[in-house]
């Protein structure tokens, strides 16, 4: 039976040899202390940062989705109204309700008309209608 070392002693079995100069870390009392570096206040500050660098991706994110949302609703609006003509792309269309409160594109202007104005709207090569 193997006579077991005391705690204090570094002794490598696999190799049959005191090695206590040749580990990375200390190894008696009379070695300098080993302290970890705080890393709370780098996370807390980087945490930050990245939580920052999201919500201002997401509200630009946001911003666009409901630029999108508010172009389909205007093209949804003005191709269910009603009109005779086929659009000129790049010309300006006057949205209006007529007495049935039923939505009419035409190029009339709405000073030179006294129909309740929803909006003027150019079409675009891509054929989407634009409010402006």
């Amino acid at each position: 039976m193997k006579k077991k070392k005391p705690d204090y002693i570094v002794y490598n079995e696999e190799n049959e040899s005191y090695d206590a100069a040749l580990k990375a870390y200390a190894t008696d009392l009379g070695a300098p202390v080993i302290t970890t570096s705080d890393t709370i206040a780098w996370k807390n500050a980087n945490i930050n940062k990245v939580n920052k660098h999201v919500k201002a991706k997401y509200d630009e994110l946001k911003e666009q989705y409901d630029e999108l949302i508010k172009e389909f609703e205007y093209n949804n609006l003005v191709y269910s109204a009603k009109f005779n003509f086929e659009p000129v792309v790049g010309e300006i269309y006057h949205l209006y309700k007529n007495k049935d409160e039923r939505p009419f594109l035409s190029i009339i202007a709405p000073k030179e008309c006294s129909f309740d104005h929803l909006g003027s709207f150019r079409l675009n090569a891509d054929k989407i209608w634009h409010n402006i």
